[in-house]
């Protein structure tokens, strides 16, 4: 019998990452823009903004995640069960993208109501494209050291989509349109989503042409929607790791999407100037003025720029790590030492503008140890269905994490809109924020993002794929697949 190589070369593993950098162009805007680009761009109320985040964002989550992840296990085709789905929506995705961070000019109603239109084909479309794309890392290969590789090129990839959206986008979208105004921004961004736009639906081809699918379900491997339900409901890695994404991703939205606000409300100008003006005459010096003259959207991109250069350096070290102690246990503890630096923003007066600065880097570097392990782990799962079942039902068991990964960016920037509301925010404001809205910014990027870290950094002390067992599960199945 023709025993198929589980290695991955690296063109392949080069391949599949830029289909993360692709879906992250939009992710991270996501993360980092909507509830500003909706409230101080678009014009939204924020309670209006609130809503159209939260209804959207859970109908995709519980909705359009379980339908496509059904789908994608049941698609047969010649390129695969996956890969297809990459193709199909690479266009889509990147069409709809654009005109969701368009400004038309519509009544208030009109924009209400293309803005949530536009939101809900953005969310199908993004689920059709990566939620096969996640699961694709199920079946590109059995071995998990391998897997574990992939995860650190692919999130590598990450990181550079997610430094080009926040340490660049913000400046160029002020630049390419003119100026900071509300209007201004508005052609500025509908520029940078034409470029990226293209951009990514290059990537999402690659990723189509370079990539393959060896694990492959038995033919005589048969099982209903209800089944597969049933399986997940016995699975309890599963369970906590459904549930420890909807909280890492609740904290991303919390405190992402609050960083561009903290810049342009707490943080004093003044001290913040002093504290970069060095930086960018040493930018200047070698003919680099990127940044331009607002001190603000420099700031703020400096400031994601050290915590994503760290990030990526513990992005480095993290399959070393992984490899030796075992993905929970690194993620684990990781993530309780990244939270202890998002609590200390708690502690800093508009003033502290290095201490800023050095607890984001610091909280960078050991999050970003944690950022390829989660989807190692949720691959391991899907072993451990498999292992457990003698059935393979990858895609939704991913689907499954994309309802925890959509319901936590909806959570948060919908508690991130609501909160901005209640603490009296006001949109575009020449004339300062009232003391409770510097209070509840303050609030959003340390208190209410680090609840949420912790409770699941604690939630892991329950899950049982340990090293142990992972090595344990990866020879089962290598010796299962190789008889059949």
């Amino acid at each position: 019998m023709n025993v198929i190589s589980q290695k991955l070369s690296v063109k392949e593993k080069v391949g599949y990452s830029l289909g993360d950098l692709a879906a992250n162009l939009v992710f991270q805007t996501l993360v980092t823009y909507l509830a500003f680009f909706y409230t101080d761009i678009y014009g939204l109320k924020s309670e209006d903004a609130s809503v159209i985040i939260l209804v959207v964002g859970l109908v995709a989550a519980f909705g359009f995640n379980p339908l496509i992840g059904a789908l994608a296990d049941r698609t047969n085709s010649r390129w695969g069960k996956f890969r297809p789905w990459i193709l199909w929506t690479a266009v889509p995705l990147g069409v709809v993208a654009l005109l969701a961070f368009s400004t038309p000019a519509f009544s208030y109603k009109g924009k209400f109501i293309y803005a949530a239109v536009t939101y809900t084909l953005l969310l199908l479309l993004y689920a059709a494209n990566n939620l096969p794309y996640g699961a694709l890392s199920g079946v590109i290969t059995g071995d998990m050291k391998e897997r574990n590789s992939m995860s650190a090129y692919r999130f590598v990839a990450v990181m550079f989509a997610q430094f080009f959206v926040q340490v660049f986008m913000y400046p160029i979208i002020k630049s390419v349109g003119g100026g900071g105004r509300p209007e201004q921004m508005a052609i500025g961004m509908e520029k940078v989503f034409t470029w990226m736009a293209i951009v990514g639906i290059i990537m999402l081809l690659i990723t189509f042409i370079t990539t393959r699918e060896r694990i492959v379900p038995k033919p005589e491997q048969k099982s209903t929607l209800i089944q597969d339900l049933r399986d997940l409901s016995r699975n309890r890695p599963w369970i906590l790791m459904l549930v420890l994404t909807l909280l890492v991703f609740i904290t991303l939205a919390l405190k992402g999407g609050a960083y561009v606000y903290y810049f342009e409300n707490y943080v004093n100008k003044e001290s913040l100037t002093t504290f970069i003006n060095p930086v960018l005459n040493a930018f200047s010096d070698v003919g680099i003025n990127f940044f331009g003259e607002d001190p603000v959207s420099a700031g703020l991109g400096l400031f994601n720029a050290g915590g994503i250069i760290f990030m990526i350096v513990g992005i480095t070290l993290s399959k070393k790590f992984a490899d030796k102690y075992g993905k929970r246990d690194v993620f684990g503890i990781a993530l309780f030492i990244s939270t202890i630096f998002i609590l200390a923003f708690y502690f800093f007066p508009p003033v502290s503008v290095k201490l800023i600065f050095a607890s984001q880097i610091l909280h960078g570097f050991f999050y970003g140890i944690t950022i390829p392990l989660l989807w190692a782990m949720i691959a391991d799962v899907a072993d451990f269905s498999e292992w457990k079942n003698n059935r393979r039902a990858t895609a939704i068991i991913f689907s499954a994490m994309m309802v925890g990964l959509k319901a936590g960016l909806t959570i948060g920037s919908s508690v991130l809109t609501g909160l901005l509301g209640s603490y009296k925010y006001v949109p575009n404001s020449t004339t300062g924020q009232p003391q409770s809205a510097l209070n509840g910014i303050k609030m959003l990027v340390s208190v209410y993002p680090a609840v949420f870290f912790l409770a699941g950094a604690g939630l892991l002390f329950f899950y049982v794929i340990n090293k142990k067992m992972e090595t344990q599960i990866e020879n089962d199945l290598t010796t299962r697949r190789s008889s059949e």
